[in-house]
C-alpha cells in the first residue's frame, strides 16, 4: 500500500492507493471519498463480536471497523477524523505494540491487530485513559489522530519525561509510566491547575498532541455560558 498524509498544516487527511484486492480498515466514518472501485462495509475486526464489545464498552472507541476493499481495480481512499488535529503514521515491525488512547486509532493496514488491553490500578483510576486503552500489534502501517498537532517525545534508555495526562496519545507496549502529583504537595498540584501527571522512563517515544481535549471543551462551555 502507498499512502501519503495531505493538509499536514490543517485538518490532514491520508490518501492511500490500494492495488486490486487490497484492503485497510478504519474507524468507523473515516472515509471522506474513495474511487468508484473500491468498496466499503462493516466489520467487528480481529476478534469479532466480543472484540467489538470490548473496543464499545471498555475504550468507548465504535463497535465497528470500516473495512474499504479494491474490489474492482485498484483505487484511492481519503480518510480522516473528526476532531481538529493531526495524523501520523506509524511503521510496526512485529517486535512491538503500540498502546493508544480513546479516539486516536485512524486506520491501519490489514495484517495490523486492533484490541484492548488492561492499565493497572493506579493508571486506570487516575489518568484520562481508564482501565483500558487500545493494543495495536502486528506487522505494518498505522494511522494515529490526535486533538492538535502530534508531537513524539523520544526519551533514550533512562530517562524520563513528565506529561500532562490530557495530552497522551499513544506509547509502546514495552514502555510503562506511573500516575503522581504535578508539584510535591496537593495544594500546589491543583493550584498549578496541573493536578495529576504521567511520568514515563525510557527507553521509547511517546507520543502527544499538543491540544487537551478536556480543556477545549471546559473553555467551550464557559464561552456557551457567557452568551
Amino acid at each position: 500500500m502507498r499512502y501519503e498524509i495531505l493538509h499536514q498544516d490543517a485538518f490532514p487527511v491520508v490518501r492511500c492507493d490500494l492495488v486490486r484486492g487490497e484492503s485497510i480498515k478504519a474507524e468507523s466514518d473515516a472515509m471522506v471519498a474513495m474511487s468508484a472501485t473500491l468498496d466499503v462495509s462493516g466489520s467487528m475486526g480481529d476478534k469479532g463480536f466480543l472484540g467489538g464489545l470490548a473496543r464499545k464498552f471498555l475504550t468507548g472507541e465504535s463497535f465497528f471497523f470500516q473495512r474499504i476493499t479494491a474490489s474492482r481495480g485498484a483505487g484511492s481512499v481519503l480518510l480522516g477524523h473528526s476532531a481538529p488535529g493531526g495524523i501520523v503514521d506509524v511503521e510496526l515491525d512485529g517486535s512491538y505494540g503500540m498502546r493508544v488512547q480513546k479516539d486516536g486509532f485512524l486506520a491501519a493496514e490489514e495484517t495490523v491487530e486492533v484490541d484492548t488491553a488492561m492499565q493497572n490500578l493506579s493508571q486506570g483510576m487516575f489518568s484520562r485513559e481508564g482501565f483500558f486503552v487500545l493494543n495495536i500489534k502486528g506487522k505494518g502501517i498505522v494511522f494515529l489522530s490526535s486533538f492538535g498537532a502530534i508531537h513524539p517525545i523520544n526519551l533514550d534508555d533512562g530517562e524520563e519525561a513528565v506529561i500532562d495526562n490530557g495530552h497522551l496519545v499513544a506509547w509502546p507496549d514495552y514502555m510503562n509510566y506511573r500516575v503522581e502529583k504535578a508539584s510535591s504537595g496537593w495544594f500546589s498540584s491543583i493550584a498549578s491547575g496541573e493536578s495529576l501527571v504521567c511520568r514515563f522512563r525510557g527507553p521509547g517515544t511517546v507520543l502527544i498532541q499538543t491540544r487537551n481535549p478536556d480543556s477545549f471543551a471546559a473553555w467551550m462551555r464557559s464561552m456557551i455560558g457567557t452568551n
